[in-house]
């Protein structure tokens, strides 16, 4: 191996450790979107739920009313 093969892989090792360390950054960023995107839908089910509560409740009130 000559001096410029040398100088070539130590370029191409220094490109990788880039490409590396900007996947890893772009990795932790995706896991922290994920994590918040798994915390509103957890939220929007709990208020979905709540609100599919209450309507069935109004429901059964208005039967109840209707049948009186």
């Amino acid at each position: 191996m000559n001096e410029l093969d040398i100088k070539q892989l130590e370029d191409r090792v220094d490109d990788l450790i880039k490409a590396v360390d900007r996947l890893q950054e772009e990795n932790k960023s995706l896991r922290q979107n994920q994590s918040s995107l798994e915390d509103e839908r957890s939220q929007l089910m709990e208020k979905t739920e709540l609100a599919r509560s209450r309507v069935e409740a109004m429901i059964s009130r208005l039967k109840a009313m209707e049948n009186e």
